[in-house]
């Protein structure tokens, strides 16, 4: 990998399995616009950037000082995807799914905002998720800047959520049933109720069940949020998809969500959650199951 820095922008070379696409569109993230010309403008830890692929990967919008202290991490850059893979070719299925998601990485996202996005993605769409989660940013946020025409605003902090009205995030930001659970978990955090910074190393399950003390926060949604946010790659997320890539590809049986779940730990391991990215994404695009 060569860092080439100028005109705002920093163009990375010679970097294997990155693939704007294949990252924005694997559900792990709910802030990013596809532009016309094919790249993702994407707004994370308070700064805008535009991510494009072709000879090679641009961020344009960002300095070199921001791409070493944010988006190297960001984008999990330090990590060795070939040497992962490696590791994980442990069958036919698996390889398939990879080479179909090559670009994939797993992104290493803000824990608040990952927590109250997930609540939101609940039994909902990507563009209704991308839209509730953009007008919560504009009522609650602060302006950041502009980009391409657009203003752009950054997520809330815990304290700044948890004063928002309830009716306000259903009428406006289109929440549904997610408004007062919002709120709560927001004020829970605020208060300190749950020790976030403590779920990068404590057990697994430990760390599900304390995720799981906030409103609106159950098995799937805690195991993204540790898989995307504190870095818990041995965590692996059972939604529709999963369910049925796991049942068809592997189980050959309806099985619970929670079994599935513990099947991915035990068949993956420390990797299950680089597995479980894809083949969601595989088993999404190719409608397995369906």
């Amino acid at each position: 990998m060569k860092i080439l820095e100028g005109n705002n922008k920093i163009e990375i070379a010679e970097l294997d399995f990155f693939n704007p696409e294949h990252i924005f569109k694997c559900g792990q993230a709910f802030r990013w616009i596809e532009e016309e010309d094919g790249s993702y403008t994407n707004v994370a830890h308070n700064k805008i950037i535009n991510v494009s692929k072709g000879e090679n990967i641009v961020i344009d919008n960002s300095s070199l000082e921001d791409f070493q202290s944010i988006w190297m991490d960001y984008f999990d850059l330090n990590r060795d995807y070939g040497a992962l893979r490696e590791e994980l070719s442990l069958d036919e299925t698996l390889k398939n799914a990879m080479e179909y998601g090559s670009g994939i990485r797993i992104l290493n996202q803000d824990p608040f905002e990952t927590i109250i996005t997930f609540i939101i993605s609940a039994n909902n769409q990507i563009p209704r998720i991308k839209n509730s989660v953009a007008k919560i940013s504009e009522m609650y946020g602060s302006k950041i800047g502009s980009y391409g025409g657009r203003e752009y605003y950054s997520f809330p902090s815990s304290d700044e959520l948890s004063r928002a009205k309830v009716e306000d995030l259903r009428e406006f930001a289109r929440v549904g049933f997610r408004d007062e659970r919002i709120v709560k978990t927001s004020k829970l955090i605020s208060e300190g109720a749950v020790d976030l910074n403590s779920l990068y190393e404590i057990p697994l399950e430990d760390a599900r069940r304390e995720l799981m003390k906030l409103p609106g926060v159950g098995p799937k949604v805690a195991d993204c949020v540790l898989l995307f946010a504190f870095k818990r790659s041995e965590s692996f997320p059972v939604d529709v998809w999963i369910k049925r890539v796991m049942e068809e590809l592997y189980l050959k049986k309806d099985t619970n969500k929670n079994l599935i779940a513990d099947e991915g730990r035990r068949i993956f391991g420390k990797n299950a959650g680089f597995a479980q990215q894809y083949l969601f994404y595989y088993g999404r695009e190719n409608n397995l199951g369906r």
